[in-house]
């Protein structure tokens, strides 16, 4: 049976890429006071990919600016810039760097390690491609990603919360990462 790297990926392009920041967004959501979920974004990050001729060696790596937090209130982005919870003034930014692309049944996972408040830990990303466009309207050549991950914030010493009176917490530890990329070949593969 052959690999999904190699029967669904249409028209696959290998080539070193840059984050089209327009039409990308890195956001995430967490539960609050236990009966709802906050959503919220970065507004500035960067990514470079390189698709490999073989798309399991392919890797990228990721930098998010913490200071760029927007959940819609600006108040609630202070306080977690805060040594509450990002501490952005000692740790002003989040990355990635992949270590590995694997197969997982109908999709990829890309592992690698993700640096948040100062703490490394492995992190797994399951991958979509959502395709290759090798002439756009814009005179050049595109390719599209989405990513999903859950993590515990514990794990990363971000331990602020309250407890409330009736059971529970303010702030949930679980944190579901939504990634959505669209990128431009700078360079094809030699």
């Amino acid at each position: 049976m052959p690999s999904i790297a190699a029967t669904t990926v249409p028209g696959y392009i290998a080539g070193t890429w840059t984050l089209d920041k327009v039409h990308s967004a890195t956001a995430f959501t967490v539960r609050h006071l236990m009966v709802s979920k906050v959503r919220g974004r970065f507004t500035s990050f960067d990514a470079e990919i390189v698709t490999a001729e073989n798309p399991l060696e392919s890797r990228f790596t990721a930098t998010v600016d913490l200071s760029s937090i927007d959940t819609d209130d600006p108040d609630r982005d202070a306080h977690i810039r805060s040594a509450d919870f990002f501490e952005v003034e000692k740790y002003p930014t989040m990355t990635y760097q992949s270590t590995g692309i694997r197969e997982a049944g109908d999709h990829f996972v890309v592992d690698g390690e993700l640096t948040l408040h100062g703490v490394t830990r492995s992190v797994a990303l399951d991958l979509e491609v959502n395709g290759f466009q090798a002439q756009t309207p814009f005179g050049d050549t595109r390719v599209g990603f989405s990513a999903t991950t859950e993590i515990d914030r514990r794990d990363f010493d971000i331990v602020f919360n309250m407890p409330l009176d009736g059971g529970g917490v303010v702030v949930g530890d679980r944190i579901q990462v939504f990634i959505e990329v669209e990128a431009i070949l700078q360079k094809p593969a030699a």
